[in-house]
């Protein structure tokens, strides 16, 4: 028989997995809406975000900020950093290829990927930093289950961010022109849409995205290395191509059931194979799905809103 309070917490722990993976997978959908570029350097913008705000919170420990603070001017610092990243593989590594045929700027992003972290292994050495804990660690009982005051974070900012950006595609002027230039970027330019100026905020936003999501990451596990972009990264992409790579919604929907996937795979199914599949294998249910999503449902649960190109 279920126990309903360990199905709950096995969900509520999915969902938190699930919402920093829909805020990557967010940056591969809207990247590949317009461009039709995997961007797999993308992980590792999370993991350039997580390594500069662990750098910002252990510099300033002794300054004598309270905890969310120190977190806050964290956040406010990996975002532009990552940003300004972004821009720059933008504009060095893919804009001379964008007419080039569709594997060169796939090997260019895989290349970009290990470049990074390999700069990143430099900078900041092999070893794993710790993260301190910034908030209470005492747990909140949610109707039997518990979260941990940060997990309650990652689930309200990852919410707060993915509104924030439904309304500004869906609202805003920007979020117009990414829309037109996705559907035909030459008719798009032909209205007067600056294809160029839309492609650099979508790699921007998808880079802010990024930069809050390895923040949280390395709050939530209390430490942050070199390599920790390169599997998050991956699943991301899962769930992008779970909801619909190139659909905005698709790419939420994908995360959030990815992770719930994720923690009730190594949740229960570890406990019926006597711990063989348990936590310690649980990047296995990920690329699982993202095999069998591959074989019967190409285009994802949400299909995909990109059209063909004229």
């Amino acid at each position: 028989m279920i126990n309903l309070d360990i199905l709950l917490q096995q969900i509520l722990n999915g969902l938190v997995l699930g919402s920093v993976y829909a805020l990557v997978a967010l940056g591969y959908t809207m990247v590949y809406g317009i461009l039709q570029l995997i961007n797999f350097a993308h992980g590792e913008v999370l993991m350039v975000g997580a390594m500069v705000g662990v750098t910002v919170v252990m510099g300033l420990a002794g300054s004598g900020f309270p905890g969310p603070v120190l977190l806050l001017i964290a956040v406010l610092v990996a975002v532009p950093t990552c940003v300004l990243l972004s821009l720059t593989i933008e504009r060095v590594a893919y804009r001379p290829l964008r007419n080039a045929p569709r594997l060169s700027p796939l090997i260019t992003a895989i290349g970009m990927s290990i470049f990074l972290q390999t700069l990143a292994m430099i900078i900041w050495r092999p070893n794993p930093i710790l993260f301190p804990d910034l908030l209470s660690t005492t747990p909140i009982p949610i109707f039997g289950a518990i979260l941990a005051p940060k997990q309650i974070l990652i689930l309200v900012v990852s919410a707060t961010m993915m509104a924030g950006l439904v309304l500004l595609v869906n609202r805003t002027k920007l979020g117009r022109a990414m829309r037109a230039t996705a559907e035909n970027p030459r008719i798009a330019g032909l209205m007067g849409v600056n294809a160029n100026q839309v492609i650099a905020a979508t790699f921007a936003i998808g880079a802010s995205l990024a930069a809050v999501a390895g923040v949280l990451v390395a709050m939530n596990y209390n430490i942050a290395q070199f390599s920790m972009g390169f599997i998050p990264g991956l699943k991301a992409f899962t769930a992008a191509v779970l909801g619909g790579i190139g659909n905005i919604t698709g790419a939420m929907l994908g995360g959030l059931l990815l992770g719930v996937i994720e923690s009730l795979g190594a949740g229960y199914i570890g406990d019926l194979t006597g711990g063989f599949l348990g936590s310690h294998y649980q990047d296995i249910f990920a690329f699982v799905v993202l095999i069998v999503v591959l074989v019967f449902r190409p285009s994802g649960i949400m299909g995909e809103r990109v059209a063909d190109r004229a």
